[in-house]
């Protein structure tokens, strides 16, 4: 039989967690069960800490998650988070061991839908660049001094302004055809691609500019469309791409004969300065008269050299008078 003290020395006692081994222990198989995982809601109870992080609820129609984002993350979302806004997160599962509670660390977020987007735009990428649409050898150089530039946007657009302005002071010569479409919205990129065959079918610019400012993907998709990209690669006059900012990129880039990072860059591309084109024809004229005196004088240096060879008639009397008294 074993006595009292045998007993006491057979009987292990469990080991005792704290409260923060436990929730570390549960962070930890959280983690490893949920990798990165992109994850759909609605935002509810946004704050943007002072720190930088954002807080914010991720919820849909039965339940919700708490979320947050640190600095380093955040500043690199590309836009800022509005109560109810739709957003896709791609977020870490975890939990918050202060508190005890379950949350989700976001390291990526954009506006809901976006995904879907990015997908269509690669496949009709693929699928344009397959037929060619985009191939180096379809690409028109830009003529060397632009008369007149054509403009497809919006009237009421920010990017018109832009660039009448660059032109303005770049190119105050050069005569400006508007060809009006919206730029955004339903049916505009139908519009769009009218105004740009409306422009080849009257074929009285010297180039095309098809511009908009900047905005989501949302935004800009008009130029992402088919009929757009078709439409550009179909006319007959050469045509810049200027859509968005520089980190925006469209169907209508690829398709255009050149991509400007901006409706601005689009205008400076499209017009040579009116000093570089007086500049020009200053050293053209100087050519031009340097060669004429070029010619002038080996003109002058034959007549002589001709001059040297000529007997004058007295000198051929007296030599052919010479040859017969011979």
């Amino acid at each position: 039989m074993l006595n009292d003290t045998d007993s006491d020395t057979a009987y292990a006692a469990p080991p005792v967690l704290s409260v923060t081994a436990l929730n570390g222990q549960v962070a930890r198989l959280l983690e490893r069960s949920f990798p990165l995982v992109w994850i759909g809601g609605e935002i509810s109870n946004f704050t943007r800490a002072s720190s930088g992080h954002w807080y914010f609820t991720l919820k849909d129609d039965a339940a919700q998650v708490r979320a947050v984002m640190f600095r380093s993350r955040a500043q690199y979302a590309g836009f800022n988070p509005r109560e109810g806004d739709k957003v896709e997160v791609r977020a870490l599962v975890t939990l918050y061991g202060a508190r005890g509670d379950y949350q989700i660390n976001v390291e990526a977020i954009r506006r809901a839908g976006v995904g879907q987007l990015y997908e269509a735009f690669l496949r009709l990428k693929e699928k344009l660049n397959g037929q060619g649409l985009f191939d180096a050898d379809r690409k028109r150089p830009l003529p060397l001094f632009t008369r007149s530039i054509g403009i497809v946007t919006s009237p009421q657009a920010a990017a018109l302004r832009d660039v009448l302005t660059a032109l303005k002071r770049r190119a105050p010569h050069v005569n400006i055809v508007l060809y009006p479409a919206p730029v955004q919205g339903q049916f505009a990129a139908d519009k769009i691609a009218e105004a740009i065959m409306t422009a080849s079918r009257r074929a009285e610019v010297d180039v095309l500019l098809v511009c908009r400012g900047g905005g989501s993907i949302e935004d800009l998709w008009s130029f992402n469309e088919e009929c757009v990209a078709r439409a550009i690669a179909a006319c007959s006059i050469p045509v810049i791409s200027g859509v968005g900012h520089e980190t925006d990129v469209t169907i209508a880039d690829f398709a255009a004969d050149m991509r400007a990072a901006t409706p601005t860059a689009a205008a400076e591309l499209a017009a040579t300065p009116r000093d570089d084109w007086m500049a020009s024809l200053s050293a053209d004229a100087l050519d031009l008269r340097r060669a004429m005196a070029r010619q002038l004088s080996e003109a002058s240096q034959g007549l002589d050299n001709l001059s040297r060879r000529l007997l004058s008639p007295t000198a051929q009397i007296a030599r052919h008078g010479a040859q017969l008294q011979a």
